[in-house]
């Protein structure tokens, strides 16, 4: 898999029918290793070993509803009270980060009204809180400690 802008970390890859499989240590299991879940381990392991998240705060590809159409967040994570406080969509690297990707992370938190948006390619890696008094975006220089999330206001 292609070297992503994060630090590397070890995984457990097996093959199945000739297709890899990377063990997801936050579901328990193993899954097909697309170039998307590749950035998404990754993701989610520098949140816990570099950003200290709690692992049991993260939740993956929670499925709601918008519209009548059912949709999967890549990443939610939760405070310790029980609340949804960032949203992390994740693409392939291969994917640029564009608006229409702000876009689509923005109508996802419609359902989820977290204070922090998260979106990275596993090249790029964006972090955005918001402003609710101005409905606007805040970005800011660096994906933050989970203890900053928890002090933190807009």
């Amino acid at each position: 898999m292609e070297k992503l802008n994060l630090p590397e970390y070890s995984f457990q890859i097996r093959y199945k029918e000739n297709k890899p499989y990377i063990f997801d240590e936050i579901r328990k299991k193993y899954l097909l290793l697309t170039p998307e879940e590749w950035v998404r381990q990754n993701f989610v392991n520098y949140l816990i070993h570099e950003k200290n998240y709690p692992s049991a705060l993260i939740v993956f590809e929670k499925e709601f509803k918008i519209n009548r159409l059912s949709k999967r967040s890549d990443i939610v994570v939760y405070n310790r009270l029980g609340n949804a406080i960032v949203l992390v969509e994740c693409k392939a690297p291969q994917v640029k980060v564009s608006q229409k990707t702000f876009d689509q992370v923005s109508r996802y938190n419609l359902e989820f009204q977290v204070l922090y948006l998260m979106i990275t390619n596993g090249l790029t890696h964006y972090c955005a809180l918001i402003d609710t008094k101005n409905n606007k975006l805040l970005f800011m220089d660096h994906i933050p400690e989970y203890n900053e999330l928890e002090i933190q206001k807009p």
